[in-house]
């Protein structure tokens, strides 16, 4: 899978915000509590826990879920599923769902922590109005593969924790790596807490903004590679993703498919 770059606005984690020791103990309790209760891969949908009181870490995490990367759609042979990452962005996550709700599209958004924590009314929006959410760590850091366990766990449990709290106790149900940078201990620590790890079948690359019409071919050109597709709510300015999703939702219909969430 290949990686993406240019995303040096979400900055790297500090070594004091990542000191081995703090992080080591916090990936131990997680851990525990989880024992109580590029991508490859792929089965049936797991409920989300009640909200939490405001201001009160995640409890025990849901049972796990396969570590294989998930590229099929749970909606059948002819669905597709739509997948925003990098928010959410107050300017166009609000575009995005707007569109998403004019075409009856649910889709998932794979979000950065800390992007989640600044926007809690996003986030919520997201979740009522029936799209999923997606853990895609604390800095979006595409060399995590080359990073400790401590380092991986510290930003995939951390991104899970400030997710789970914005959304008021809706948990990410998916694990999406910065830039495919999956590693076999990041694809199982995610699945241990109820995270299916996911890749994608079809990069717009809109995140480069090529120009509307270079997305929309992109996306018309590689289809055939898979249902799920992959475009971004935020790092930039994303008029152009706003504008290729507003025609290639309909299209999408008109060709006859529907709209489903990446396997569980």
């Amino acid at each position: 899978m290949a990686r993406h770059s240019g995303r040096g606005w979400y900055g790297r984690v500090t070594a004091a915000a990542v000191g081995v020791t703090a992080v080591a103990a916090a990936a131990s309790v997680w851990t525990a509590q989880a024992n109580q209760s590029r991508g490859e891969g792929d089965s049936p949908r797991a409920g989300v826990s009640a909200p939490l009181a405001q201001g009160t870490a995640p409890k025990a995490a849901p049972a796990s879920v396969s570590a294989d990367i998930a590229h099929d759609s749970d909606g059948g042979a002819h669905a597709v599923n739509i997948t925003i990452d990098d928010g959410p962005d107050p300017v166009w996550t609000p575009q995005v769902l707007d569109l998403l709700r004019a075409g009856g599209v649910k889709a998932t958004f794979c979000m950065i922590g800390p992007q989640a924590q600044a926007h809690p009314d996003l986030v919520r929006q997201v979740v009522a109005a029936g799209h999923r959410l997606c853990d895609h760590t604390v800095s979006h850091d595409t060399t995590m593969d080359k990073k400790s366990e401590a380092y991986q766990s510290q930003q995939i449990l951390q991104a899970e924790e400030q997710i789970t709290k914005a959304s008021g106790g809706v948990r990410p149900l998916y694990y999406r790596a910065p830039g495919g940078a999956f590693t076999p201990y990041s694809r199982q620590l995610a699945a241990s807490h109820g995270m299916r790890p996911l890749g994608w079948n079809v990069d717009s690359k809109d995140f480069e903004r090529p120009g509307t019409a270079a997305i929309l071919a992109t996306v018309k050109r590689e289809l055939h590679l898979g249902p799920t597709l992959l475009f971004h709510d935020a790092g930039g300015d994303r008029s152009q993703t706003v504008a290729a999703l507003r025609t290639l939702l309909p299209w999408l219909k008109q060709q006859g498919y529907t709209f489903g969430f990446p396997v569980r």
